[in-house]
């Protein structure tokens, strides 16, 4: 019986990799889609023959709609499980709201507004997206009628601004980077020595997400300095035992694994804001921010960071930053964070606050290690490699008390490292 192969991110066809009646072996690669932020490689989830492509390129479709069949070699498809995915997006009515006003639990809907899902995002179909952004609509103000109350196209086309209520202001819904609220500054300057730039899609959905967290999020930050020297020596030791292996630890790896630790003791920092509700997650996945060669940002995810050892972390990580960096990134790589790191350290940075990354409670923003003039425990006067490191937190989840005692962990690991390695 022919497998469905679904997409696993919304996203746009570059190009199939495999044709109709070719074999291909599970978890080899059949496509490559263009989602917000990199190239994505969808893999085939079982071995067989390719019994059907159901995406033509250039098209764009949304996470879980149903792109390829994979059966057994002369098997054909019943159907085409692409036109039922697409037929259901279009046409199926939006299910009854719940009485907290989220339809099926995933998402809720201002006031004679869009439907928003968990993280603030607009519920719409991307050709819907693509419509409202060439006719200037702001999708905020537009009611979906597709499942879940998702906007569909003709929602858009049939959209009259002077017919709808503003859509209420809240704490799921979205501010957008691109959309009609945004200020414009009025007229585009004109004249040579200007250079204009259309806003790809990769910074819009970094313009989209720090939006939608800076103005819905209430943050606050707690900074801690931190003696990095035992680390940086335990770090000297391990990658001299590990040379033979071809294995070599960063100082980011070491960081990472103390994050996650310190997350064990404060697992209400392990979670995500939904509202009326708190997720306390019992995995612990860290994302990384990755600067990209194109001056873009991705955050990618190192799943069950506090039980790896510190060199699986090492190989792993490496190999996720070279995918994102060359733009052919995994699903899994993007998927799962629980809470995020973002190290300035390589760039001669002092201090900085990050951005929460929606719906997460906590991100650490890490410095450059500096030598400073210290006090030593004797009263003496000495040298010391110092890192400042600040957390940004979500007020609705924590509070300053939390925060502080989370830093006091997290400095306790990196200054006593050898607990990363237990």
């Amino acid at each position: 019986m022919a497998q469905e192969v679904k997409l696993t991110t919304d996203g746009m066809l570059l190009n199939w990799l495999k044709e109709v009646g070719q074999s291909v072996s599970a978890g080899e690669i059949i496509a490559e889609v263009e989602a917000d932020k990199a190239t994505v490689e969808i893999e085939a989830p079982s071995g067989g023959t390719i019994v059907s492509l159901n995406w033509e390129v250039g098209e764009e479709k949304e996470e879980g709609a149903v792109i390829a069949t994979i059966g057994e070699a002369g098997e054909s498809a019943a159907s085409s499980p692409a036109k039922s995915e697409d037929a259901k997006s279009e046409e199926a009515p939006a299910p009854e709201p719940s009485a907290n006003g989220s339809a099926n639990g995933t998402a809720s809907s201002a006031s004679n507004g869009a439907s928003v899902t968990e993280d603030g995002r607009v519920k719409a179909s991307p050709v819907a997206r693509n419509v409202a952004e060439d006719k200037g609509i702001d999708l905020s103000q537009v009611q979906g009628t597709g499942p879940g109350g998702r906007i569909v196209k003709a929602d858009v086309e049939s959209f009259e601004p002077g017919k709808a209520a503003p859509a209420a202001k809240s704490a799921s819904a979205p501010a957008s980077g691109v959309g009609a609220g945004t200020p414009t500054w009025g007229k585009l300057p004109e004249g040579d020595n200007v250079e204009i730039i259309e806003i790809n899609r990769m910074r819009r959905a970094i313009a989209d997400g720090t939006i939608i967290s800076k103005s819905n999020i209430p943050h606050f930050y707690v900074t801690v300095s931190i003696d990095v020297d035992p680390m940086l020596k335990l770090r000297k030791e391990i990658n001299a035992s590990l040379e033979d292996d071809g294995v070599k630890v960063s100082v980011n790896d070491m960081l990472m694994k103390a994050a996650a630790l310190a997350l064990r003791k404060f697992p209400n920092l392990n979670s995500h804001y939904y509202g009326d509700k708190i997720v306390r997650y019992k995995d612990i996945n860290i994302g990384v921010s990755v600067a990209l060669p194109n001056n873009g940002l991705m955050n990618v995810v190192a799943h069950n960071a506090d039980k790896r050892a510190l060199s699986d972390l090492a190989v792993e990580n490496k190999a996720m930053y070279e995918r994102a960096r060359e733009g052919k990134i995994k699903p899994a790589d993007l998927k799962g964070a629980t809470f995020t790191i973002s190290n300035l350290g390589p760039y001669n940075v002092d201090h900085f606050s990050a951005i929460i990354s929606a719906p997460e409670a906590g991100i650490l923003a890490i410095g450059s290690a500096k030598k400073v003039p210290v006090v030593k425990p004797d009263g003496t006067l000495g040298v010391g490699n110092m890192m400042s490191v600040t957390i940004s937190v979500d007020h609705r989840v924590s509070d300053g008390a939390e925060g502080a005692e989370y830093m006091q962990e997290f400095r306790s690991l990196v200054e006593n490292p050898m607990r990363l390695m237990v």
